[in-house]
């Protein structure tokens, strides 16, 4: 178990299997405090994780309630809410499963899925690389955010989901657009190649999702509007 700092003087834990903050979830962080986060919204947060970004939202004010497929996920979000001393409302749910249980009542809804595209033996569904394998495109996640979210927003409520540009910013906002939501990229960020993507470096190259040479990728934050 791992404890982690995050860009406030609050310590999270982190276990084996559970995807620990890193640049994107700060990225998306800053796009949720720009959002006007705060008293008397409702915030739902897909792919919880540590519950890192649930707990921002908590902290700003927001009711909060964060999902994840992950036991352990769900557990250690459960510890962190605990230990910071914030409501959040943690469950075990399946992308799914959003339609049917959370329909239109959210203002804010966040996301940093799994989005690492994953070669053909790549762990998807469980193991420690569920936390970032995202299948052969990086998509499998992402695309189910993009299906569901629009059903989870009360009019006016906003869409917040950060992936890597090597999973196709267009096609994400094109799958936005196809489920009525209004999709523009609001922030941009490039960093190095973490040790997942240098592990599969070769292997991306011959997918020709990375150009011989290339060592950075963008993160993107996609920012969509329900009308």
């Amino acid at each position: 178990m791992a404890v982690l700092r995050t860009d406030r003087p609050q310590r999270m834990l982190a276990i084996p299997g559970v995807y620990a903050p890193q640049q994107d979830s700060h990225l998306l962080m800053q796009a949720i405090r720009r959002e006007g986060v705060g008293p008397g919204m409702d915030v739902l947060d897909l792919g919880t994780g540590t519950g890192v970004l649930a707990l921002g939202a908590a902290r700003l004010g927001a009711r909060v309630t964060a999902i994840d497929v992950s036991r352990r996920a769900v557990l250690c979000a459960r510890v962190n809410a605990a230990l910071s001393r914030r409501r959040v409302m943690v469950c075990r749910r399946d992308l799914s499963a959003i339609a049917s249980s959370f329909g239109g009542r959210y203002d804010v809804v966040i996301s940093n899925p799994p989005y690492v595209p994953t070669p053909p033996a790549g762990l998807l569904r469980s193991g420690a690389g569920r936390a970032w394998n995202g299948g052969h495109d990086g998509r499998a996640l992402v695309d189910q955010v993009c299906a569901c979210a629009a059903n989870a927003l009360r009019p006016r409520g906003v869409l917040l989901m950060v992936h890597s540009g090597l999973c196709g910013t267009e096609t994400t906002i094109d799958r936005l657009t196809e489920v009525g939501l209004r999709a523009r990229v609001s922030d941009r960020m490039l960093i190095p190649f973490g040790p997942v993507m240098r592990s599969r470096l070769a292997w991306l190259r011959g997918q020709g999702l990375v150009d011989e040479g290339q060592h950075n990728e963008e993160l993107v934050v996609i920012r969509a509007e329900q009308p």
